[in-house]
């Protein structure tokens, strides 16, 4: 007959005994009512009036691919101008100058409280508000012919991006330590070269990994754009769709490129944050 070994005081002692585990029928219950609903959109999509020959049909067509060369180009020239403007922008809002502060928080609220398709909307349609545009004595020209769905894009994602991208900046500004203005204001530098070379480069370990993530968001929302008629790939897919009636394949097709896109930025973004994560962990250090 065993014993259980017992402790000062006459206490059991319990620790070589096996830890009884709850069974955790909740986790269980739930698990199965995922896989079950899964099952059902999965059934519904399989038995639907779906030609998925359609489908793969479509997938490479030229124009199709076209519209993704053409959301690319977009996502990345309007990041490249939201970046610039974030940058600018949010040494503003740093700025001791209070007209400077007021005009960078008021280009934020303004943007950021707007919806984007508002925006694309607006720039498209400016000819309506100013029929000439130009630089006087320079150069000017019909606001309908400059304001392209190309350009109109472009101002209207790249500035909504801007203002996005100056709160990301401003957190990483903020994120160097107050020491490294006082140092580099010791050694006679001004405000603008030490944030160019000292602050910035600290800051981008902070910026650059939410940087990514906003990029892939624009890519999406670059589907926006087709209410200007800019070619980009759901573009592409509803010009398709409005001639063969082949709406949800077309839809599904731009569908498929947008999750192939992401599925690629997606792992590059993580290497990005992996990589800042561990420059972050050696000056910890």
């Amino acid at each position: 007959m065993s014993t259980v070994p017992t402790l000062a005081g006459g206490f059991p002692d319990l620790s070589d005994l096996p830890a009884a585990r709850p069974p955790h029928w909740g986790r269980w219950i739930a698990a199965a009512l995922i896989l079950g609903g899964l099952g059902l959109i999965g059934r519904a999509f399989v038995e639907g009036q779906i030609e998925w020959a359609y489908v793969g049909r479509f997938l490479t067509v030229p124009v199709i691919l076209a519209g993704i060369g053409n959301t690319m180009v977009m996502a990345v020239l309007a990041m490249a101008l939201g970046i610039v403007l974030g940058v600018v922008v949010a040494i503003m809002r740093l700025s001791p100058n209070p007209v400077l502060t007021a005009v960078a928080a008021g280009y934020t609220w303004l943007f950021r409280g707007t919806p984007l398709i508002l925006q694309l909307l607006l720039w498209f349609n400016l000819a309506l508000v100013f029929p000439v545009i130009g630089i006087p004595g320079i150069w000017s020209g019909r606001a309908v012919d400059v304001m392209t769905p190309f350009l109109a894009a472009l101002l209207g994602l790249g500035i909504n991006q801007g203002a996005y991208t100056s709160e990301v900046v401003r957190a990483g500004l903020l994120s160097v330590d107050a020491g490294q203005y006082e140092a580099a204001e010791a050694i006679g530098m001004s405000r603008l070269k030490a944030l160019r070379r000292i602050i910035l480069p600290q800051a981008m370990r902070v910026v650059l990994p939410p940087i990514g993530n906003e990029f892939i968001g624009l890519v999406k929302s670059t589907s926006l754009a087709s209410v200007i008629q800019y070619p980009e790939v759901l573009h592409a897919a509803e010009n398709i769709y409005y001639a063969n009636s082949r709406v949800i394949e077309l839809l599904i097709v731009a569908g498929l490129w947008y999750l192939l896109v992401v599925s690629i930025l997606t792992p590059l973004q993580m290497l990005l944050e992996r990589y800042f994560a561990r420059g972050a962990a050696r000056l910890g250090r």
